[in-house]
């Protein structure tokens, strides 16, 4: 009797967080909101916003976000950067009823990363350095920072915070085996993303 060979492609299991792991959804704009984005209310609706450095990045999240439904929009600053934001919808209200304590962005109970929520994060303020790669952080968001390093750390990736005056606000992951579950979990780089800005790609 023959024995079946292996075959020369065996099927990848998806982490239970990586991108594969679930269809795109409004809640993975939580991964925005870990980050430096902006939430702001209006009546029954609410909009999300970010300023980002590079134009790969608006690409980038247009098509994000048009995958889940929400139109966006963009324009330059005059610093030399893009903003990204929504149109004001109902259907963020309930992001913004979870995160905002008056104007404030908070993360609520229960807050955790995934890949999806994790590769808008790393698509609107990810960023490679010789250490390692940071995520960056909203500058006025420090009651987030805590809550936000312990969802890292939950999905395997402990992350060392970047003061302001180092390149931060952001947490830095190094290491081979962190970068390599980051990789796992954001997924495949994008096709306007540089490779060197996307971890495994480069």
């Amino acid at each position: 009797m023959s024995l079946t060979p292996p075959s020369p492609n065996p099927i990848r299991q998806p982490s239970l967080f990586s991108t594969e792991a679930a269809d795109p959804s409004l809640a993975d704009l939580a991964g925005l909101l870990a980050g430096p984005a902006e939430l702001v209310r209006m009546g029954g609706t609410a909009r999300i916003s970010v300023v980002v450095a590079a134009a790969w990045r608006v690409h980038v999240l247009v098509a994000e976000l048009d995958a889940r439904g929400v139109a966006a929009s963009w324009e330059p600053t005059d610093d030399g950067r893009h903003l990204v934001r929504t149109a004001y919808a109902t259907t963020l209200a309930p992001l913004a009823t979870a995160w905002l304590r008056g104007a404030a962005k908070r993360p609520p109970a229960g807050f955790h990363l995934n890949g999806r929520r994790l590769r808008l994060w790393l698509a609107a303020a990810g960023l490679s350095d010789p250490a390692g790669f940071q995520l960056g952080l909203g500058s006025a968001d420090e009651e987030c920072w805590p809550r936000v390093r312990t969802a890292l750390a939950a999905v395997g990736l402990p992350a060392a915070f970047v003061e302001p005056d180092e390149g931060g606000p952001a947490y830095r992951i190094t290491g081979r085996r962190r970068m390599a579950r980051l990789a796992e979990l954001v997924g495949d780089r994008p096709r306007a993303a540089p490779a060197a800005e996307w971890p495994g790609a480069g």
